[in-house]
């Protein structure tokens, strides 16, 4: 009887970036209407990391990479794609993941961008996955990317208050075994566009534009999203809520967090907490969660760890990995 062997993706590295101005809410509460108190009341946010001159999405996407293909032991030059997930690129075209390419020093490779906004890694992830696992490529760069202040209204204390810059990465090997990405599950719902999105673009007013939000409608489907997909992505993996060690959620509010945990029975000792410390990074922040808790030792190999996120558009999925 011949037993088949699954080609899994398998995080191999993991990296992260971070601008070097570190803004806290009191700096924040300085600017605009605002307090400290209101915003960790209202989000956990404490701090955020803001982008300064000669920072920007394919820098900080190159930083993280390349600490993600130390760890993972390779050379840029062993890198046969690279999907980045950002909303906020260098340029409309070419795509930032080219100016990572150029940076890294890769040679002829594939090289895109994903837009799907807070969701971008999941979607970025479950594409590398499907490429690996089909052959047209064994090694991949899976990066989530941003700088949001580019485009944040610092007017408007509901919105500029909650986003920060940053990047994270993963090195994703094309290996036989059990170890990798066990299921990955992606939605999209369009007519909520108007809740969450930016008031610009080359097509319509030919200007970047500004984020705008409807925070409590965005809350609620949050909420009810992010437990169905979980639940949805641990069905097909064939687990189930108790075998899974640790749950990396998208990192834009900790009520959303903890509101999302309590409905899927999860003990918030597994959830991977970073908001306070970046608040919403969007594509960046399950990628840099992520390495915060394989750098502290939390998430080891062999754990069963699920990443989650939702954003505009809406979108939302996630992925259930063993580690």
């Amino acid at each position: 009887m011949t037993i088949e062997v699954a080609r899994r993706a398998v995080i191999g590295g993991v990296g992260s970036a971070l601008p070097k101005r570190r803004v806290d809410n009191a700096e924040l509460a300085a600017q605009v209407d605002t307090t400290d108190e209101w915003i960790v009341e209202r989000t956990g946010i404490r701090t955020r990391y803001i982008a300064g001159d000669g920072e920007t999405t394919a820098t900080l996407a190159t930083e993280a990479s390349r600490k993600a293909l130390e760890q993972a032991g390779l050379e840029p030059g062993e890198i046969d794609l690279i999907v980045l997930a950002t909303a906020t690129p260098d340029q409309t075209f070419p795509s930032s993941a080219t100016r990572v390419q150029a940076m890294l020093g890769v040679g002829d490779c594939i090289a895109f961008d994903v837009h799907a906004v807070c969701t971008g890694f999941l979607y970025a992830l479950s594409v590398a996955d499907a490429m690996l696992r089909a052959g047209n490529a064994d090694t991949a760069l899976v990066i989530g990317a941003e700088t949001f202040s580019r485009i944040l209204d610092w007017e408007d204390r509901t919105t500029c208050v909650l986003f920060g810059d940053g990047a994270g990465a993963v090195v994703l090997k094309a290996e036989e075994g059990t170890r990798g990405i066990l299921a990955t599950r992606l939605h999209a719902d369009g007519r909520h566009s108007d809740m969450l999105y930016v008031d610009g673009g080359p097509s319509t007013t030919g200007t970047v534009g500004k984020l705008r939000m409807k925070g409590r409608e965005v809350f609620r489907h949050a909420v009810v999203n992010l437990a169905d997909v979980l639940t949805e992505v641990l069905g097909v993996a064939g687990l189930t809520a108790d075998e899974v060690d640790w749950v990396v959620p998208h990192q834009a509010n900790a009520r959303i967090i903890d509101a999302t945990a309590r409905k899927l029975g999860l003990s918030s000792d597994r959830v991977v907490l970073t908001v306070d410390q970046h608040a919403n990074t969007s594509a960046a922040s399950v990628p840099l969660a992520l390495d915060v808790a394989v750098k502290d030792g939390r998430i080891k190999q062999g754990d069963l760890v699920v990443l989650e996120a939702m954003g505009g558009g809406f979108t939302w999925g996630a992925a259930a990995v063993r580690f």
